[in-house]
């Protein structure tokens, strides 16, 4: 059975802070180079972008949107032969931001929604437009109980998903410290059976979660969460099944074996991993904050608390925990962040640029590179000093910086720039 790289939590150019890239060709062009066969759409409740995608998306036999042959055709010459054949598909996804008043607290939780047609995305936008301002943002901020969120996508179509997005995020999510629940009960009552998925989002990992034990009995699901095409499948989840809607979806509702794992953001990596304060220049860690008090030692206002802390604050069982059986988890560092390390250059650097499309041309999509591709095969292609540093991703030999307080984290594959530069400033070519 093949395996499937799904990416379900992604946005449009209609969302807020996102790439102006971010169109239904961004999305195909670069779902291709990075190897992804499923992906969100992101944004369906937004009016122009629901019809842009009636525009240029159309069914396939298997319950899947794929983009219209005549506009695929046209992106295909443009994309490097080494990936114009990788298959792709879409799914009609969302993410609300949910802000709401709830056992005496303001609660403001990011959950997202996947349906299997225009028909169902229709039928919740129709529900939702009577509660708030659907064209003002691709992610629309709404004034409704998560809950009743919850209750709209139920009714809607029997194969439709939701789940709660980045659950640990401080600010916006199901477990944040800022606003959030201490568990699924609290947050969904009644109906928190239904809630078959959670998000890890980038500061936590699929251990983490496994913590909790009302987690253990959900699926846990990873997605990039990308607000710009060139981050799409920074996360993503595995799934070994044909390439088919309902298969996707009971994969994720049941948590079967079709649910190979997922594909994983060092989560020290995430900007809210750590506790600290940006603006003072401090990041501690969950153990260090609990010492100050959770107050910052410079300026003595209470500390953002980050993802690890909160973990902490409602697990079952302690740090390091594994479950007996689990799914499978992999960690990766996209592969600009790998060049850029490489060649000691920014990630936007026409000098990364050029590799990044020189190692795609060579040897196929991102995933494919630094998950399977074998580290003999790197080196026959020319690309000798990037084998090296993918050998050291595949086993784990990183260099961590945990992120806190919105700042992101930074994973190095070389401890500083000395040991980067004895391995030579340059990929060495054959």
């Amino acid at each position: 059975m093949n395996q499937q790289i799904v990416d379900l939590h992604i946005h449009s150019h209609h969302s807020r802070a996102t790439s102006k890239d971010s169109t239904i060709e961004g999305l195909y062009y670069w779902g291709k180079i990075k190897g992804i066969t499923v992906q969100g759409t992101g944004d369906f409740t937004h009016p122009m972008w629901f019809a842009e995608m009636q525009e240029k998306l159309e069914m396939t036999e298997e319950g899947l949107y794929r983009l219209k042959p005549e506009i695929a055709k046209e992106i295909d010459k443009t994309l490097p032969i080494t990936v114009r054949d990788n298959q792709i598909e879409f799914v009609l996804t969302v993410e609300i931001s949910n802000i709401y008043s709830k056992g005496g607290q303001v609660r403001k939780l990011h959950n997202c929604i996947v349906v299997p047609d225009f028909e169902t995305a229709s039928f919740i936008n129709s529900k939702l437009e009577r509660i708030g301002n659907l064209k003002a943002d691709g992610r629309p901020i709404l004034g409704m109980d998560s809950k009743d969120l919850l209750a709209i996508t139920l009714e809607s179509h029997d194969d439709s998903l939701f789940f709660p997005a980045h659950i640990w995020t401080p600010w916006f999510a199901m477990f944040g410290s800022k606003s959030g629940f201490n568990s699924i009960e609290e947050a969904f009552e009644d109906l928190a059976p239904e809630i078959k998925a959670i998000e890890t989002g980038l500061s936590s990992d699929p251990f983490m979660n496994w913590r909790l034990n009302e987690l253990q009995s959900r699926t846990i699901i990873s997605n990039s969460d990308a607000h710009s095409p060139q981050k799409l499948g920074r996360e993503a989840t595995v799934i070994a099944s044909n390439l088919n809607y309902l298969n996707i979806i009971n994969a994720i509702k049941t948590n079967d074996n079709r649910l190979v794992g997922t594909i994983e953001f060092f989560p020290h990596e995430g900007k809210y991993h750590y506790d600290g304060h940006r603006s003072c220049g401090i990041r501690l860690s969950p153990e260090e904050t609990r010492k100050v008090n959770g107050i910052c030692p410079k300026c003595h206002n209470p500390l953002t608390v980050g993802v690890d802390y909160r973990v902490g604050e409602i697990a079952n069982h302690p740090e390091h925990f594994k479950p007996t059986t689990h799914k499978q988890v992999e960690y990766i560092i996209p592969l600009p962040e790998i060049l850029a390390e490489i060649e000691g250059k920014g990630v936007g650097s026409k000098t990364v640029q050029r590799e990044y499309h020189k190692v795609i041309s060579s040897l196929g999509n991102e995933f494919e590179l630094l998950r399977n591709i074998s580290l003999d095969q790197i080196r026959e292609a020319g690309f000798v000093k990037l084998s090296e540093v993918i050998e050291r991703l595949r086993k784990g030999d990183v260099h961590i910086e945990p992120g806190y307080d919105g700042v992101y984290g930074t994973i190095k594959l070389f401890k500083d720039d000395t040991e980067r530069k004895s391995s030579g400033d340059q990929m060495s070519l054959l």
